[in-house]
């Protein structure tokens, strides 16, 4: 008698059907999170733009801060925007005192607002408005060590504003200038080539993952 021998019979796996109102939602889904993506990186390069754009500019250039420097005259050549800062260089017979507009006229250096003596100071200049700095020694100001900032808002910032020392030079300060070794210190121009630098930089990142979304 032959013998039957059972074969395991195959079975066919059927592909479930995935319903197209759930393929709709993971597709939302997807479009939501690029849209999300692309605004925060969106902002993320307006913040870079308006950090990038600020400069710091050497109070006096090569002079710094010191009663032989025509403070004056090198106000009126720069123009000062929210998010610039100023770097004050000066000897340990300065000071650098920030006062009020009555105080700046006269030359009152008791009634201070904030006063700074490391020979290396920066300032940032947070918001719009009119800042008044004098030496705190009264004869010095009174000989002309005294400085009028106008600040206006990030938006008034233009190229024709710009400084008008060559790009990327550096000045090396005298010792006499700071109680500081020497050091290399970056012009005002130089600050504000780099400032373009960056938005250059922080826009082709933008558009390079615009492009890589829709490639996606």
């Amino acid at each position: 008698m032959s013998r039957m021998i059972s074969r395991p019979v195959s079975r066919v796996k059927a592909a479930i059907p995935v319903p197209s109102n759930l393929l709709l939602v993971f597709s939302i889904n997807i479009h939501a999170s690029m849209a999300k993506l692309v605004l925060v990186y969106s902002l993320v390069v307006l913040g870079l733009a308006l950090t990038c754009n600020a400069a710091t500019y050497t109070v006096g250039d090569s002079s710094g801060w010191d009663i032989s420097t025509d403070l004056g005259t090198w106000a009126e050549n720069n123009k000062f925007v929210v998010g610039d800062r100023l770097s004050f260089q000066y000897s340990s017979s300065h000071s650098l005192e920030e006062v009020k507009k009555e105080d700046f006229d006269s030359c009152n250096t008791t009634n201070v607002i904030r006063t700074f003596t490391n020979g290396n100071t920066t300032v940032p200049l947070t918001e719009p408005g009119t800042r008044y700095f004098v030496c705190g020694n009264q004869l010095h100001c009174l000989g002309g060590m005294k400085l009028q900032v106008n600040v206006a808002d990030n938006q008034a910032k233009s190229p024709i504003g710009a400084p008008k020392a060559q790009p990327g030079v550096t000045i090396t300060q005298p010792s006499s200038k700071r109680n500081n070794p020497a050091s290399v210190i970056p012009t005002s121009a130089g600050s504000v080539y780099e400032g373009r630098d960056c938005i250059v930089m922080a826009f082709l990142g933008f558009v390079a993952t615009l492009f890589w979304l829709v490639q996606v």
